[in-house]
């Protein structure tokens, strides 16, 4: 790093400290005004990525943008399949980031805005809105207009902005199953509302003189679950219409050819959608409702049920009302105005996913294209390599209820299948209820077994390379061709992967025993050692290995190797994706000091790889806070007699790499339908579950002096910080209901009929708190006396 660079890094880590100290001092004296949580969450976190170079590492490759965290902005209700967002990328003509995020808030000019699809990765959201004052142009090549970033308004359930070019204010908002537009425009004769489908195109029609209606061709997402038709009606009468096509099969200029007819009702193809051109005075307004479902009687029938009116303030008043009950279970105190804006936010992004696709009674279209009638609240795929490793325990603390469906919907999901659903090279689900049995919540646990056992013993299932698992207990790489370093992006993430089943197996294990599936649970224990098996101890890493069990060479620990060896991640991130087995993980390290130094390290080794990961943001030396990897690892000292380091290190994650960019809303890497929410909001108030189906939670350092959260059985966990501030970031003691505590973490019985735990904190850490080989938090090398030793 260059002086100059340094001392710029410096001075605006001193300027924020300032701010910081200011804002805490606020704080305290009590100068700022109190906020309800609904208040203080703003939708905009995390629609942009951070922007000093020393917390992005070599990201981004030449012609692409850094990763924003790829959340939503848009108006929508808790974990709501239907949401109204805008849209400023214009992702028919280039895909400028790994998935199909809409808006990113750097981006000068408004593209239109959706009324369908979910808030994750709207991108593919059906159909595109989007008034025009004036000329207007055939889509893709949509009519964009510059937008005043000091009028845009995000809040929980609302929207806003003012497009200058067109000199028309949108507002959005949205009910469960439906959303609502209101434009105000200026005079003109030509105010027009252009609404159109995607690039897989489909069937548009104009029906009288105030609806849309159309069916969206399927395009290989998951985007028509609700059901591919959709209704729009409209709150006054056009005066003129047409319809339109983009004919993209044709050599044109650019893009290709159009085919525009004014008074044309009906049209199919790619781009197919109509204008619908009104007559305005000054502020007058024009309401669009629209809504989806399996058929077009379907989607009127669940517009008029959730809309039988055009009273936008209503529905905005309810969608806010919606989520203040959400977030009213968490309350703070304390801290900054930054950070609590910060927590009420990633805590409202928290909720994006799983997506309601169907309440109970409403239809839905199921795994196999059926069209189904929901007989409870069904819920979409549970992204469980992303989420499944926090967020859903967040929901398990706050949304009981909903997890009880959320798990209803994967069964049933299973029972169409044939498996249970799993994501990227984990499987994972068997997270999702071990941790909801241990947490008390009340399910149909045996049932689940029959799939979770089929996904882990079945080679024809979707745990990929299971049969070479299953046979040598490790999953081998193939060399590429040429240097494998820059990474290669080809092959079997086969180190990580191993990493990845032997995780499943420790909680099939646990779960095969609170069955009494006894032999089940002696298979399982046992290849929840495999990560031994990828483990090279004379580098101190897990490395990949070739067929004939060869470690494969060269191999450097720093490449972020994107499916070679590892899964998005490098040698360094994956060495801790051991979370079952943080003791075991020691032992093969050398023991407690020797895993102390090699964690230290990792936070400490300057990230200088030759190759790009384009979602390995927010660094920390080598550890990287914008993938899902190794997001646990701050948290390991507790196993290893350090906790003070975790109380500075998730401090120094949570002022630095959250909102330490220009706007204050940046994330490191991409939420990934709140994950990384969920990781700031939970560290926030403290805590954090580093293997998700434990009933353990590690403590860190809470950045407020006071968090009660309430709990799904209506109790209250409070976490006092006395003593707190940016400067006291150290625990010096702790007391759990009046008793000493001593032990670096806590568990769901000591919480679950409320508790009260008070946290003296100081400036200096305290070594001996919290350090005792017994206070460790169990681990399977410690709990399970029967394992072979490594």
């Amino acid at each position: 790093m260059s002086p100059r660079s340094r001392l710029s890094r410096h001075c605006c880590i001193a300027a924020i400290a300032v701010l910081a100290v200011s804002s805490w001092a606020d704080a305290q004296t009590g100068s700022s005004v109190a906020r309800s949580p609904v208040d203080e969450a703003n939708p905009l976190v995390g629609t942009a990525p951070l922007d000093i170079p020393e917390l992005i590492g070599n990201a981004p490759p030449p012609g692409e943008p850094v990763y924003s965290g790829i959340t939503s902005a848009g108006a929508r209700l808790p974990h709501s399949a239907t949401e109204a967002a805008p849209v400023n990328v214009n992702l028919e003509l280039s895909y400028p980031n790994g998935v199909p995020a809409p808006y990113i808030y750097p981006n000068p000019s408004m593209i239109g805005f959706t009324g369908g699809g979910g808030p994750s990765y709207g991108g593919r959201a059906q159909p595109m809105i989007m008034p025009v004052v004036g000329d207007w142009t055939v889509p893709p090549a949509y009519s964009q207009s510059y937008y005043d970033k000091a009028r845009e308004i995000a809040s929980p359930g609302y929207y806003s902005v003012y497009l200058n070019t067109f000199h028309t204010e949108v507002e959005l908002t949205a009910t469960a199953s439906a959303s609502l537009m209101q434009f105000t425009f200026p005079a003109s004769q030509r105010s027009n509302l252009i609404v159109n489908l995607r690039r897989s195109g489909g069937e548009v029609e104009i029906v009288g003189n105030n609806m849309v209606r159309g069916i969206a061709a399927e395009d290989g997402d998951r985007e028509h679950d609700r059901g591919k038709y959709f209704v729009a009606e409209f709150s006054k009468p056009f005066a003129r219409f047409g319809t339109f096509q983009g004919l993209t099969d044709r050599k044109g200029w650019g893009i290709g050819d159009a085919d525009v007819e004014a008074g044309r009702r009906i049209i199919k193809g790619a781009f197919a959608g109509g204008y619908l051109t009104f007559t305005t005075k000054a502020g007058d307004r024009v309401l669009m409702r629209i809504a989806h479902g399996t058929s077009y009687a379907d989607a009127a029938a669940r517009l008029h049920k959730e809309l039988p009116d055009w009273n936008f303030a209503r529905v905005h008043a309810d969608a806010k009302a919606a989520w203040a009950m959400l977030l009213d279970k968490a309350r703070v105190t304390g801290g900054t105005a930054k950070q609590r804006m910060l927590f009420y936010s990633t805590l409202f992004q928290s909720f994006a996913s799983p997506r309601l696709i169907a309440a109970k009674g409403e239809t839905f279209t199921d795994t196999k294209g059926r069209v189904q009638t929901a007989t409870y609240d069904r819920y979409g795929p549970v992204p469980f390599w992303d989420t499944g490793r926090n967020q859903i325990v967040l929901m398990e603390l706050m949304e009981p209820a909903v997890i009880q469906n959320v798990m209803r919907s994967e069964l049933d999901m299973a029972r169409e299948r044939g498996y249970m659903n799993t994501s990227f090279h984990g499987d994972n689900a068997v997270f999702m209820y071990l941790g909801a049995w241990k947490r008390g919540i009340p399910f149909d646990y045996a049932s689940v077994y029959e799939y979770l056992r089929r996904n882990a013993t079945d080679p024809k299932g979707p745990r990929g390379y299971l049969a070479e698992y299953q046979r040598q207990g490790w999953i081998a790489d193939e060399i590429p061709t040429g240097n494998p370093s820059p990474p290669y992006a080809g092959g079997k993430a086969g180190a990580a992967t191993t990493l990845e089943y032997a995780w499943d197996d420790a909680a099939m294990a646990e779960y095969a025993d609170k069955l009494g599936k006894r032999d089940d649970a002696r298979m399982f224990r046992q290849r929840s050692l495999n990560y031994r098996n990828v483990f090279d101890p004379s580098t101190g890493f897990v490395r990949g290995r070739t067929a004939d069990g060869k470690w494969i060479a060269p191999f450097d620990p720093q490449e972020p190797y994107y499916n070679f060896m590892m899964k998005e991640a490098s040698g360094w991130s994956t060495l801790w994706l051991v979370p079952h087995d943080v003791a075991g993980l020691e032992q093969a390290l050398g023991g407690r000091d020797k895993f102390n130094v090699k964690l230290d390290r990792f936070f400490a080794t300057p990230y200088t790889p030759k190759g790009i990961c384009r979602d390995c943001t927010g660094m920390i030396g080598q550890y990287v806070q914008g993938n899902q990897p190794d997001q646990h690892a701050p948290y390991l000292y507790a196993w290893s007699g350090q906790p003070w380091k975790t109380q500075a290190i998730t401090r120094r994650i949570l002022d630095t790499l959250y909102g330490s960019d220009a706007s204050g809303y940046g994330y490191p890497g991409m939420d990934d339908q709140g994950a990384t929410s969920s990781w700031y909001a939970m560290s926030a108030m403290g805590f954090y579950p580093v293997d998700p189906s434990s009933d353990v939670y590690v403590l860190g350092s809470p950045v407020f002096d006071d968090v009660k959260l309430r709990l799904g059985n209506g109790r209250t966990l409070e976490i006092q910080a006395r003593g707190n501030s940016p400067t006291n970031v150290y625990i010096q003691s702790a007391t759990m209901n009046g008793r000493v505590w001593t032990k670096p973490w806590f568990s769901h019985a000591d919480i679950k009929d409320g508790a009260t735990l008070v946290l003296q904190m100081g400036p200096k850490p305290n070594h001996a708190w919290g350090s005792a080989i017994t206070d460790a938090p169990p681990s399977l090398s410690t709990t399970s006396p029967t394992l072979p030793a490594p």
